[in-house]
């Protein structure tokens, strides 16, 4: 059995009462952009190996990294391979969202609905999952329908999306709708100096784009193009804008106009005018690095979500970015290594959870995005 102290960490697959922590290869990938989190184990030996009984498509399995939880979720596939080479065998498997992101949602039509009743008829059908709402106030639609052949995860997102939120699964099977906490501390740093004293990253690029940014975007709520379509004349003009303050400044514009039928008063349509400029703003920078070892400066294994100071003099970077993704991997000749893609750091889900506002302190969003209410 592994301990904290083993040089080569393993991961542990636990299902149906037993366990295994030797593997000659495995990774485990985690992306908040993603649906259903995917993990992949290899085992090569040369002695006669029969698979456990326990070990079927379907079957519900944890991991675990040294005692903490990395994922829940279940086996999808596994290979048992016998030659005169030796045995291999491969395991794959996805967390929790896995059955969502398969299965068709029920049919539901509903009016005055909240997203806990959404979630009581899309999600609950399809298992038993512990639901947690991270928002200060969940939206009420006045008609939400999901089409017939829509996934359980496409309807569940379209109701979080609808009021501001993002649905992922935590690593302990909990489904959590809402937002990124942007006051927790950063749980390390990583470091590139020209130099190469105290660096502690193996690799570390740069991408940036104009491609799919907008220095502006207008929503058109509830908007119609005829006078008989049946939408009154206030409803017909519910617009919202935002703005980026950095592309302004720089004289860049780039216009974007969408009409989104579904923004039934004034808050929804700013609320989905923030979330498309803050997804274009995502989108035009990221930073990926490779790094050793599975875990942070503070103890804590890499997990989407966390917060990491970046300094790096070839690239320009000291600031603070948001781990928006990672897969966790030991590989022959790589040995343990965690690969990181992270983002702008509040940028992402504006309006989960809160950035708490402090005397004689701004909100950080407001130098980012200003806002133009419509009439």
């Amino acid at each position: 059995m592994l301990t904290l102290n083993d040089p080569v960490p393993s991961i542990r697959l636990s299902i149906g009462g037993l366990a295994h922590d030797t593997w000659d290869g495995w990774s485990v990938e985690s992306d908040l952009l993603t649906p259903a989190d995917a993990f992949e184990l290899e085992l090569h030996t040369k002695n006669a190996t029969r698979l456990p009984d326990v070990i079927k498509e379907g079957a519900t399995c944890s991991l675990t990294l040294d005692g903490d939880r990395v994922l829940t979720g279940q086996i999808d596939e596994f290979e048992h391979d016998v030659s005169r080479q030796g045995i291999s065998m491969r395991i794959n498997g996805r967390d929790r969202a896995a059955p969502l992101v398969d299965c068709s949602s029920p049919f539901v039509s509903m009016r005055e609905a909240t997203l806990a009743q959404i979630l009581d008829q899309v999600v609950k059908p399809l298992g038993a999952y512990q639901v947690e709402i991270r928002a200060e106030q969940a939206k009420t639609r006045r008609r939400v329908q999901i089409e017939p052949g829509q996934t359980a995860w496409e309807a569940l997102l379209q109701v979080a999306e609808a009021n501001g939120l993002w649905p992922w699964v935590e690593p302990d099977g909990r489904l959590i709708i809402g937002g990124p906490d942007y006051t927790t501390a950063p749980v390390g740093a990583l470091v590139m100096r020209e130099d190469g004293v105290g660096n502690n990253v193996q690799r570390l690029s740069v991408r940036r784009s104009i491609a799919n940014r907008y220095s502006q975007i207008t929503v058109l709520g509830q908007h119609g193009q005829y006078a008989n379509d049946g939408l009154d004349t206030k409803r017909s003009h519910l617009r919202s804008q935002v703005q980026d303050e950095t592309l302004a400044r720089r004289g860049i514009f780039r216009p974007r106009v969408v009409v989104d039928s579904s923004s039934e008063n004034q808050d929804m349509a700013t609320t989905r005018a923030r979330k498309l400029l803050s997804d274009s703003r995502l989108e035009g920078f990221e930073i990926r690095a490779v790094v050793k070892g599975h875990r942070a400066d503070n103890g804590q294994v890499w997990t989407p979500g966390q917060r990491v100071i970046v300094r790096s003099e070839p690239h320009g970077l000291n600031d603070i970015y948001f781990l928006m993704s990672r897969t966790l991997r030991l590989a022959r000749g790589e040995g343990a290594i965690t690969e990181l893609r992270l983002r702008e750091d509040k940028m992402w889900v504006l309006d989960g959870n809160k950035v708490k506002k402090h005397k004689g302190k701004t909100n950080p969003d407001a130098a980012i995005i200003q806002i133009i209410r419509g009439a």
